[in-house]
């Protein structure tokens, strides 16, 4: 589902979450998104990423440019083969967490994002598409 300009990055390590980011903010520049829209794709991105080595046993992101006929943005697709979550609904809600963290980045990411979506089955892993548009 990737575009010719599309690139996949996989996420394991810490490091990992920052080649994350810098992929992000530059195909933002690129789209030519504003700074507080770049510094909101860059966020939810650096999240999900943490996320899924937190808690998805690490995965990948698959990171381009998408335009409509009036408008361009970057969307993030990523996905892991880790242990899935059973209550999307529950997970999204502020201060919601299985770990140590405060329970902000689902939510969070979602907020920080003009399009999101989740899918995940238990023992299956999860997918987050967000999609940040100038």
């Amino acid at each position: 589902m990737s575009s010719p300009g599309s690139e996949t990055l996989r996420v394991r390590l810490s490091d990992d979450v920052v080649r994350v980011r810098q992929k992000a903010r530059a195909l933002a520049i690129e789209a030519g998104l504003s700074l507080v829209d770049q510094t909101k794709i860059v966020t939810a991105a650096s999240e999900l990423a943490r996320n899924m080595i937190d808690y998805g046993g690490g995965g990948s992101v698959t990171l381009d440019i998408i335009a409509s006929s009036t408008r361009r943005g970057v969307r993030a697709v990523f996905e892991d083969k880790g242990p899935g979550i059973a209550n999307i609904e529950q997970a999204l809600k502020d201060g919601y967490t299985t770990g140590s963290g405060l329970g902000l980045g689902l939510g969070g990411a979602k907020r920080l994002s003009s399009e999101f979506s989740i899918q995940s089955k238990p023992g299956e892993g999860t997918k987050i598409t967000i999609t940040r548009w100038k």
